[in-house]
């Protein structure tokens, strides 16, 4: 299945000082957090990328065009540096279209401007370019492929390292609990969608909440709630609490390093 990865956001939370790369392009590790997502979609097979592109569209472009398979795979270096020989690859058999779709587009805009690209497809997948999780794909997908709803979306508990107030008319405090405790859930993204999305999606508008919205009440949208591994990307405090556990070898999303796990 084609996977529709929204790339082209400012990222400010993400900034680092002066830094000016877009917040896909962060590092974590030795490859950026766009790379971990589309590693997380290769996994389980699925390598044909449209990377919709809005700011700093030529660093991700560049990225890509030089790319560097030694970073992340074993290799033998013979005769200097004439002769390489990789044990394994990563994106040899990707393939990826790169779509400026604008640097001031909402995500629904972007969808709308890669339409071509998935309109005849029976389903395509489409996420965050900063979104992890080691969520079960393949289940995600039969799920929905099961059903006849237009959208599929993933729906995971508030996350936060506060903690809430339960609080009577008095201001008494009646308890305090962990965010993961509330019975709400949040977009978590990892969309799976049919091609009728693009009968909701409006100029100026955004998927969520706008489009989604629409969709709710004619019952076409579905959450499939996931509790185990997921967060999103938005700040520098993330970014170096996720290289950290990619440092540490304990990066939950990267089940391509467990030889274990079958996709």
């Amino acid at each position: 299945m084609k996977v529709v990865l929204f790339c082209g956001g400012l990222g400010m939370r993400m900034r680092e000082g002066g830094s000016a790369v877009p917040k896909p392009m962060a590092l974590l590790g030795e490859r950026p957090l766009l790379w971990h997502v589309m590693r997380y979609y290769a996994h389980f097979g699925h390598t044909d990328f449209v990377l919709c592109l809005g700011y700093g569209a030529n660093v991700v472009k560049d990225y890509f065009l030089h790319y560097d398979e030694t970073l992340s795979n074993d290799f033998t270096l013979s005769g200097g540096a004439g002769d390489v020989r990789l044990f394994s690859s990563d994106i040899t058999d990707w393939n990826i279209t790169f779509i400026n779709t604008g640097h001031q587009s909402t995500i629904g805009e972007r969808l709308m401007r890669v339409r071509a690209h998935v309109e005849n497809e029976p389903m395509f997948l489409c996420n965050y370019a900063d979104t992890l999780t080691d969520a079960p794909l393949p289940d995600l997908i039969d799920k929905f492929a099961e059903s006849d709803r237009t959208v599929s979306m993933l729906a995971v508990p508030p996350f936060s390292t506060h903690h809430y107030l339960d609080i009577d008319d008095d201001g008494q405090v009646t308890g305090i609990r962990g965010f993961n405790e509330l019975t709400q859930w949040e977009n978590g993204g990892y969309f799976v969608m049919r091609p009728d999305i693009f009968d909701e999606l409006r100029e100026g508008e955004d998927i969520v909440p706008h489009a989604l919205d629409r969709l709710h009440p004619k019952g076409r949208l579905m959450a499939q709630r996931y509790k185990g591994f997921w967060r999103a990307v938005d700040t520098f405090k993330d970014r170096a609490e996720m290289e950290e556990l990619v440092n540490r070898g304990l990066a939950p999303w990267m089940l391509w390093t467990n030889p274990a796990l079958v996709g």
